[in-house]
């Protein structure tokens, strides 16, 4: 169990069909953790579930309670399995309908004609939402409650995500430090290291394996709202990995 934080939290929902089959390799993930900790709210966890009505619902009905902030990635476009928008208005309980400032940019964008039904979706909203524009595509996202539904196409995504972050209410930002060692294995350090988290409780202490031609080791990481505690975690782990027979070196191995 992680660390007691005051921050508020966030949880990202990876909707797509396309990601659990393996065919597409979600790039969103990692991006959202670093900028969500940039602004004090911490990702605590990620759901990836299928285009699948009733599992969107239910996964952002639960999520929403649980999390103060909650990202939905995919399903926002044109075509039959685009069904984020719908499933999220049900999930609120409010109507699904023509949002009047992007249907009417919709309209004037496209030639006469080509703003067909498919074209159409993506300008149907659950009621109350908010915009989130992106400046390089035509439809946006849109923040409902404290549900925020961005494209699931990682540079769309990112442009929305930059238009999102003003809006949101953080925390302290996220720091971390790490230190590694060659030479060093998990097994060696976990009694010293639960000892360390004991004394840093809020701190969050991720120990994570490598392996190199040069050989195994650790690599040591501490994240929390407090610069000078975890730098002083990171201390006492040096002199752990000394105290093994080990180098420590700052940082975290390449």
């Amino acid at each position: 169990m992680g660390p007691v934080t005051e921050n508020p939290t966030a949880c990202v929902v990876v909707i797509g069909n396309e990601v659990l089959s393996g065919r597409t390799q979600d790039a969103n993930i990692r991006y959202l953790a670093q900028r969500l900790g940039e602004l004090g709210i911490p990702l605590r966890e990620v759901r990836i579930i299928p285009d699948v009505a009733d599992v969107i619902i239910r996964t952002v009905n639960e999520v929403r309670a649980a999390f103060d902030h909650v990202f939905t990635t995919g399903g926002i476009g044109p075509t039959h399995d685009d069904i984020t928008s719908e499933c999220v208005a049900a999930a609120f309980g409010v109507p699904w309908e023509k949002q009047p400032v992007v249907w009417a940019r919709m309209e004037a964008h496209y030639a006469p004609g080509q703003f067909n039904a498919a074209r159409q979706r993506m300008a149907t909203m659950p009621r109350g939402a908010v915009l989130i524009d992106n400046g390089r595509t035509i439809a946006p996202g849109f923040s409902i409650g404290n549900v925020h539904v961005m494209a699931g196409v990682p540079a769309i995504m990112r442009l929305m995500f930059d238009m999102l972050a003003p809006r949101l209410a953080g925390g302290a930002p996220i720091v971390s430090r790490s230190v590694h060692a060659a030479g060093v294995r998990e097994g060696d350090i976990a009694a010293g290291l639960t000892a360390i988290q004991a004394r840093y409780a809020a701190l969050d202490l991720g120990s994570y394996p490598y392996f190199r031609d040069e050989g195994a080791g650790v690599a040591i990481v501490a994240k929390g709202t407090d610069a000078a505690a975890a730098e002083a975690a990171i201390a006492e782990v040096a002199a752990l990995f000394t105290a093994l027979g080990g180098t420590p070196v700052a940082g975290e191995p390449v």
